[in-house]
Formats: structure tokens, C-alpha cells, sequence
């Protein structure tokens, strides 16, 4: 279990810094009242929802990248080192 939260740690904080970072970067540049829908119906919801949403989808991604590297950065002898699933 020790390893597994630390696999998650090594993955889940720096994808956290990667969203505040990328938050503060778009919203730097983009008002949440002026943002809409493709239609052009202007989204209804306070500046705090439409930054809340774009926090959790913007750490969800980094958090994507940072597994794959993660995944691709393993050796071979990591990788083989575990036996087979189902024997």
C-alpha cells in the first residue's frame, strides 16, 4: 500500500502545480462571464463553478501526462520484474 500512495503522489502533485499553473495562465486572459456554448448561449453559472471545472478538468489532463511519463519512464527490469497476471 506504501507504494501505491506514493505512485499516486508522484503522479496526482505534480499534475496539482501543472492546473494552478494552467489556471492562472487562462484565466489571466479569459473572463468565465463571457464564456458560452458552441450554440452561443451564454453559460449560466458563477465565476467560481466555471473555475472550479476548469481546475479539476485541467489537473485530470496533467494528471493523464504525467502517468504516461510515468509508465514510459519504467526500465525494462522494472516491467519484468513482476510476474505475469493469473499465473
Amino acid at each position: 500500500m506504501k507504494q501505491l500512495a506514493r505512485r499516486v503522489a508522484t503522479i496526482a502533485w505534480p499534475a496539482f502545480l501543472g492546473a494552478g499553473a494552467l489556471e492562472m495562465a487562462v484565466f489571466a486572459f479569459v473572463d468565465p462571464a463571457t464564456l458560452s456554448l458552441p450554440g452561443g448561449k451564454a453559460l449560466d453559472l458563477a465565476a467560481t463553478t466555471v473555475y472550479s471545472v476548469a481546475f479539476f478538468l485541467f489537473w485530470a489532463v496533467a494528471a493523464v501526462a504525467c502517468a504516461l511519463t510515468w509508465l514510459l519512464a519504467r526500465g525494462a527490469e522494472e516491467i519484468n520484474a513482476r510476474p505475469a497476471a493469473g499465473g
